[in-house]
């Protein structure tokens, strides 16, 4: 029988369901479809972040804080407070540290001299290090192919609630490979939805003169995967360490973390430099557009200041309401502002000034509105940015 004769004796008849479409009808997404409520494992400024079966990306350049903020999440596995962080879950929770960079000395020292200490500090009650919560491996001798079947290997057996993975890089022989990268990445999200963890993926930053984004081709897919993207930074003269959220799919940490290093080696928050002050990676950005005249105000004496209520309202154009990623970007575009602190500045201004309400909606996004909001006009839409 040829095909067309085929055809037209078969049509009417319903297709026969396939293993491919009983798999797929499974993963069927509906309105009424009773899914696990997402568990975060800790805040940060109040903010959720760290969800279970997710994968969470850090990245910075060499020395910029990285391992820092590593400590202070590991300790707050078992304590409920670490400089600006909270953990949510009542139970303490296990932690797997698969350090692939670092020599076995490094990682020791760093468990000794820096997460010890640092329970220590935050240990109100004198209670002993509970170092049983915590399985630690460096695993920068082994061959390479041994570390991705090892981390998950560690994963499937010791049941951790967080997972450090310091660093992915050392898991793929070339990070611009786009098959292997999507291949691991997919791994990582199968592993971390199975066993009910948090994976957080340490990956170096782009070269200098390139986005802030995490390194070749597995940074991308990383970055594509990712629940949330965090970013550290060292500020210079004051070899202040800064922590800011690049990228989130749920809830918008606005604030940056700052913090130097003691005397005693340990992590302490501090407060924003100087505006003026640049940090160590300025040195290979290109230059900088200046700031938009309009949205400048200056004052006889020489110095200026930014003429927030102008260009908040400017901002809102057309909106009765943004998200707080909209507003960012649309604040930053009028007025060419190029630094995330500037705008921070000028938003705490703008709140200062009573001119918003801030609040958020069904989907825990940050939402701000004027109190005073100009008429919506219906050709102009709001344009999301995630």
């Amino acid at each position: 029988m040829d095909p067309i004769t085929n055809e037209l004796a078969h049509a009417g008849e319903q297709p026969s369901v396939t293993p491919e479409i009983l798999e797929l009808e499974n993963n069927r997404i509906t309105s009424t479809k009773v899914l696990a409520p997402m568990e975060f494992l800790f805040s940060l400024f109040n903010e959720p972040c760290f969800p279970r079966r997710e994968l969470v990306a850090f990245t910075g350049r060499a020395k910029s804080g990285k391992t820092f903020v590593m400590s202070m999440l590991m300790v707050l596995c078992v304590m409920a407070e670490v400089l600006s962080f909270r953990r949510l879950t009542e139970s303490k929770l296990r932690l797997l540290w698969y350090d692939t960079e670092q020599s076995d000395n490094s990682t020791q020292d760093i468990l000794k001299n820096r997460i010890m200490p640092l329970y220590e500090r935050v240990n109100k009650n004198g209670a002993p290090f509970p170092e049983d919560m915590f399985d630690i491996f460096n695993v920068r001798n082994l061959d390479r192919e041994k570390r991705e079947a090892y981390l998950i290997a560690a994963i499937n057996y010791y049941k951790p609630d967080l997972v450090i993975l310091d660093g992915i890089r050392d898991l793929v022989g070339d990070i611009n490979d786009g098959t292997v990268a999507q291949e691991l990445i997919e791994k990582l999200m199968h592993v971390a939805q199975e066993k009910d963890c948090c994976i957080v993926c340490v990956l170096h930053q782009n070269k200098s003169g390139e986005s802030r984004d995490p390194r070749g081709w597995l940074g991308t897919e990383l970055l594509n995967k990712a629940f949330d993207v965090f970013a550290t930074e060292k500020l210079m003269p004051q070899r202040i360490f800064k922590l800011e959220q690049l990228y989130t799919r749920k809830y918008d940490i606005e604030q940056d973390l700052y913090f130097t290093v003691g005397d005693d080696g340990l992590p302490c928050i501090t407060e924003a430099p100087p505006m003026a002050y640049q940090s160590l990676q300025d040195d290979d950005e290109q230059e900088r557009p200046p700031l938009n005249g309009d949205y400048i105000v200056r004052h006889l004496d020489g110095s200026w200041e930014m003429d927030v209520q102008r260009l908040f309202t400017d901002a809102f154009q057309g909106h009765d309401s943004l998200t707080g990623a909209a507003l960012r970007y649309a604040v930053m575009n009028l007025g060419q502002i190029a630094t995330r602190n500037l705008y921070i500045k000028c938003l705490n201004k703008a709140m200062s000034l009573d001119m918003m309400l801030k609040s958020h909606d069904n989907q825990n996004h940050v939402i701000y509105r004027l109190k005073s909001a100009p008429p919506v006009k219906p050709v102009a839409e709001q344009i999301e940015i995630w």
